[in-house]
């Protein structure tokens, strides 16, 4: 009995303390629990929020439209138009879920199954939570997807906006294009509010006018459930559109230097009011649609656009040798000097020998003086003209007129400042000392010696207006423009000079009454072994000068009085269509 009253409170004596092992183990339990509750809240609370934040909350971003190129008149040169592209949310399409989803989207839409697993695998989430597929989409695709949208979880069609040009190719080297963001770029790029899915200006003035033209972002924030349904809007943030751009350019000006370069290969024509430097027209030829890099272009566009004859390259801002057109330089340097007047003579041949070294002339015209040489473009009389004056005065006078450096444009970057190689240049890039051959070559704008069609524009604007430099400009601006001082009897020879080429020189298909009065000059550019360059250079009405216009043939062959006046003549009937009976009463 002793021995089992004793087992007994044994027994007893181990229950009465397992409450207590097992109270102590609950409140072990939940003191850890509770330490990690609070370590999260405290330690980690922020972090935590914000996850379960990005779990429930989307921000669907809301395209800026972008602003517009306009020409002078208000014709819209650029604009925006709306597509539609087709999108996954990685998050709901695992990847167990995507063959189906692949097969249903490459059937409803008529899509490349291929392209859509190539695209999930090298999409980027571009918005934060979606990968584009395919895009822009049909009005037939956006519709068939819409009628099978809930079956087709996990996927979505947005709306995007790309740039659009209606007028395709025309102008397209001076409006440039717009193309997507790269990664690199967003790195750069993101604090000043671009985002991955932009589009940013490359060229032209689509690039030069970015800030101005681009607009900003605005957006939606959503709060969605688990399947991605959209639960409530948390907040609405309006997209602002971005800021038209007026240019100077004229519609329909354009129109005409784009069909006049038709009759080339390649070249450039520059059209501009010589009193406020007024860009009215740029073209360049070959030219290129801007509108296949709203889209991005395929292979085979990439490889036109990439092709020798270099379709990309705005020619009428690269330097090409000016032939007789830089005659008028000449002319300037002499008069100028003080080595010649207005009522100088001098010898014209046939041929003309200096230094062991004989030159040809396609006349002999006897002594003559500026006005007659520049009318008939006498070699000779500039040969003999640029070795009297030197070449340091031929120089100074080129670079007074603004050759050999950018014109002020905006397209700087797109801008060659030319070369005028004097003997400075031939010491130090070639090493050679300065013979009387480089003299004469120079005089007569071949040698070392390149100009752009802008910088010709200039120089005949600064004719035209009675000696003032203007800053070329293709957006409204305030008028910029330097007195360069030339004497008045200098302008007086050279305005009747240049009136004279069109009337009995080497320019007469100009002297048409169905035209106002035109001044200007020619010139045929050597390029060997390729065909020769055609040059005009000249301005109407002779005696108040509303237009600059500057048309040249790369390697075109034949004379500027062949190709490249006929391109002018083209321009001038379309600027003066509407003014002409005014200009002759």
């Amino acid at each position: 009995m002793a021995a089992g009253h004793l087992h007994g409170q044994a027994r007893h004596a181990g229950m009465r303390h397992q409450p207590a092992w097992l109270l102590g183990l609950i409140v072990l339990v939940l003191g850890a629990m509770g330490a990690r509750l609070v370590w999260l809240q405290l330690a980690q609370g922020a972090e935590n929020k914000l996850l379960a934040d990005q779990n429930r909350i989307r921000l669907l971003p809301r395209h800026p439209m972008r602003g517009r190129l306009l020409d002078r008149n208000g014709q819209v040169l650029a604009s925006s138009r709306l597509t539609y592209n087709l999108y996954i949310q990685p998050r709901l399409v695992d990847d167990a879920a995507w063959p189906s989803l692949r097969v249903q989207l490459a059937a409803l839409l008529a899509l490349d199954p291929a392209q859509l697993d190539a695209k999930r695998k090298d999409g980027r989430a571009v918005d934060g939570f979606r990968v584009e597929l395919a895009g822009p989409l049909s009005t037939e695709q956006v519709l068939r997807f819409r009628e099978q949208a809930e079956s087709l979880k996990g996927a979505d069609v947005d709306v995007d906006v790309l740039r659009a040009y209606p007028h395709g190719r025309l102008g397209a080297h001076v409006l440039g294009y717009t193309s997507s963001i790269t990664e690199e770029e967003y790195k750069e790029l993101s604090e000043t509010g671009y985002r991955l899915q932009d589009r940013i200006g490359r060229t032209g003035l689509e690039r030069v006018y970015e800030n101005h033209l681009r607009g900003e972002w605005g957006g939606q924030q959503l709060e969605v459930n688990a399947d991605g349904q959209v639960q409530r809007v948390l907040g609405d943030k309006p997209s602002r559109a971005g800021n038209d751009l007026r240019l100077t350019l004229d519609l329909e000006l354009q129109k005409a230097a784009e069909k006049a370069l038709s009759g080339v290969s390649k070249g450039a024509i520059v059209a501009m009011d010589p009193q406020t430097g007024a860009i009215r027209a740029m073209a360049s030829r070959p030219n290129f649609d801007p509108n296949i890099f709203s889209e991005g272009p395929t292979t085979a566009q990439w490889n036109e656009l990439n092709r020798p004859e270099a379709p990309m390259l705005n020619r009428a801002l690269r330097g090409f040798p000016p032939a007789s057109t830089f005659k008028v330089i000449t002319a300037i340097a002499g008069l100028e000097s003080g080595l010649f007047n207005p009522a100088s003579t001098i010898l014209t041949s046939g041929s003309f020998c200096y230094d062991g070294q004989c030159y040809a002339d396609h006349g002999s015209f006897g002594s003559i003086g500026f006005r007659l040489a520049m009318a008939v473009s006498s070699n000779s009389f500039f040969y003999r003209l640029g070795l009297k004056t030197g070449p340091d005065e031929l120089f100074r006078a080129a670079r007074r007129l603004g050759y050999g450096s950018l014109t002020g444009v905006e397209l700087k970057g797109e801008e060659s400042p030319g070369l005028l190689g004097d003997p400075a240049w031939k010491r130090q890039v070639l090493d050679e000392p300065w013979t009387s051959v480089d003299t004469i070559t120079s005089s007569i704008g071949q040698g070392a010696v390149t100009v752009t069609p802008l910088q010709m524009a200039r120089l005949y604007a600064a004719i035209a207006n009675g000696g003032w430099l203007v800053t070329p400009h293709l957006a409204e601006r305030p008028v910029e423009r330097r007195w360069i001082g030339l004497k008045p009897s200098t302008l007086k020879v050279l305005r009747e000079g240049l009136r004279d080429a069109v009337t009995s020189g080497t320019a007469t298909l100009l002297n048409d009454p169905s035209l106002p009065a035109v001044a200007g000059k020619t010139g045929t550019a050597e390029d060997p072994p390729r065909p020769d360059h055609a040059w005009f250079g000249g301005y109407a009405p002779a005696g108040k000068p509303n237009l600059v216009i500057i048309a040249f043939g790369e390697n075109s062959g034949g004379y500027g009085g062949t190709v490249a006046a006929p391109m002018v003549k083209a321009l001038l009937t379309t600027w003066f269509r509407d003014t002409l009976p005014q200009l002759r009463n």
